[in-house]
């Protein structure tokens, strides 16, 4: 099982009379994407609210919901989505936002609960941060103050509203559990700050979807804030000792010392794992103090089956095996990280007078047009970017510099890429299986980028390698950018082109000698004319295999 398993329980399994029509936000983020489908195999039907509907087509439950396209400070189109719904979850917040997020959090908040109050809806149910008992909210991180404030505002809404308040979050691919298992598996001896001692109460990422799946089937007089957490209260470092020993590491050194601020830490994080220093940051000063569940009420109203909640080895047992298994169906960096631009690019080829920069390289490919995609298809990650590596790994390491997510993101999925994904310093914008990859950049940059990928022709023609890249400056020193990196852009993107059709050929080559050698093989094994019958043929006894 996945470690996301939840075992249905209290919420779930409801006869179609039951079923409720429950509306999720942040359909395209980490816990988002992973409840509605534990929502459906509950039995209800289910109507998401994004900004970007292409973020989630690609999703394999995708034909199975409603998709509405808005935002939650829209409140015209938060409307929209709230008619006819009786659960409607908020899954969202605006980190990402810059630094007016706390404003934009109380908004949006207010707007969706009167827009809910207003359509009728029956219950909200929302996910927070779990926040220090006695510690006054102006002591707390921007973070949990506003986390805090969006769940105050909700259960004031008129509306029934289940507050879940959850610490560090452990499955495969959240940010908490990345943090952890990079700093974990790179650093066998560790220079800590003072917070690997805070106690936590980590819970699996399983425990939480069906938890909040139980929460769609409250009694409407509960309007409450509850607690969620695993069974057990650890410090950070005793997650990092115990994560070396279930991934079959060495014993792990760690010594803490005083001087590492949050901001310091969150850079040092930012340089070992993949999760970028503006990122990490508001999740360091979240750890500052202790984050441990006050009252185990919901157990009440959503009891946990047996084996649940699931303890911190068989979390991390289980999310390890997901990412072994290349089955991390979301990751932290399915939203958008802070500060990446979130621009599609324009359908105005003029870009309504403004500048727009381009790079094309076009060549024939004596290819397959599906040889050419694969290989399209499979870029970034582990397999790079088929040009100049040094160049990349630079470009790279000054992103995470100057705070951007650099190009340790990789990818969720090792051969296919959907709309939505991260890819290292990209984001996949469209996607057009065999014939377009879109990706835009997430890198800081003076401007808006996009790196194009088509593949022109058919089977029965010629084939041709389309390659642009896009540039939009933001002022002057946008100008100067450009102009600056265009003299290396014959090396970076004139190989990258080469190469790519390179590595098509090549792979078709030996897929085809693969094929002829099996072939090959399997006429020699073939029984010639006269040739007796052996065992497993039509004339003689099976023989299982491992007695052959």
């Amino acid at each position: 099982m996945g470690d996301e398993q939840a075992t249905r329980a209290s919420g779930n399994g409801q006869a179609a009379s039951d079923a409720l029509t429950c509306l999720v936000t942040g359909a395209s983020g980490y816990i988002g994407g992973r409840l509605v489908p534990e929502l459906l195999d509950a039995g209800h039907r289910v109507r998401c609210l994004v900004r970007t509907p292409r973020k989630v087509r690609d999703h394999p439950w995708a034909d199975r919901v409603e998709i509405v396209q808005g935002d939650v400070t829209d409140a015209e189109s938060v409307a929209r989505a709230m008619d006819g719904v009786d659960v409607a979850y908020y899954l969202v917040h605006a980190l990402g936002s810059g630094r007016g997020f706390e404003r934009t959090d109380r908004d949006a908040a207010r707007i969706f609960g009167e827009q809910a109050r207003r359509a009728g809806v029956r219950r909200l149910v929302y996910l927070g941060g779990l926040t220090p008992a006695g510690v006054p909210e102006s002591c707390l991180s921007p973070h949990l103050r506003s986390r805090a404030e969006v769940g105050r505002i909700l259960l004031d809404s008129g509306v029934p509203t289940a507050f879940l308040r959850a610490a560090v979050i452990i499955g495969s691919g959240s940010v908490s559990f990345e943090m952890l298992r990079y700093l974990t598996e790179r650093l066998p001896v560790m220079v800590t700050p003072r917070w690997v001692r805070t106690r936590i109460q980590p819970i699996a990422v399983g425990d939480v979807l069906r938890i909040l799946v139980g929460c769609a089937g409250l009694p409407p007089e509960v309007n409450r804030a509850f607690d969620i957490g695993g069974p057990e209260v650890l410090t950070y470092r005793d997650m990092m000792r115990r994560y070396a020993v279930v991934a079959h590491l060495p014993r792990r050194l760690i010594l803490s010392v005083p001087v590492l601020t949050p901001r310091l830490s969150s850079h040092w994080i930012g340089l070992v794992t993949p999760v970028p220093a503006s990122l990490a940051r508001p999740l360091t000063e979240s750890l500052r103090h202790e984050v441990v569940c006050r009252d185990r009420d919901i157990e009440r109203y959503v009891p946990s089956p047996p084996g649940h909640p699931i303890g911190f080895d068989r979390a991390v047992a289980l999310a390890l095996q997901r990412v072994r298994e290349a089955q991390v169906t979301t990751r932290w960096s399915s939203a958008a990280v802070p500060g990446a631009p979130s621009d599609p690019l324009p359908t105005d080829p003029d870009w309504a007078g403004g500048s727009l920069y381009t790079d094309v390289r076009e060549l024939d490919a004596d290819v397959a047009p599906d040889a050419l995609w694969q290989v399209i298809e499979s870029i970034g990650g582990e397999n790079g970017w088929y040009s100049f590596p040094l160049a990349w790994a630079v470009r790279g390491w000054i992103d995470r510099l100057v705070g951007g997510v650099g190009l340790r993101r990789g990818r969720r999925d090792a051969r296919r890429l959907r709309a939505g994904d991260s890819l290292d310093f990209w984001r996949v914008e469209e996607i057009e299986r065999g014939r377009l990859l879109r990706l835009r950049a997430e890198m800081r940059l003076p401007g808006l980028a996009w790196l194009e990928m088509r593949v022109d022709g058919d089977a029965g023609g010629p084939v041709r390698y389309r390659q642009r890249a896009l540039f939009h400056p933001r002022g002057l020193l946008g100008h100067l950018y450009w102009w600056s990196v265009s003299p290396f852009h014959a090396v970076v993107f004139g190989g990258m082109a080469r190469n790519i059709a390179r590595a098509a050929a090549r792979d078709q080559g030996e897929r085809r000698a693969e094929h002829s050698r099996a072939a090959t093989a399997d006429g020699a094994a073939a029984p010639g004319p006269g040739t007796a019958p052996g065992p497993g043929t039509a004339s003689g006894p099976a023989v299982p295999p491992e007695d052959s």
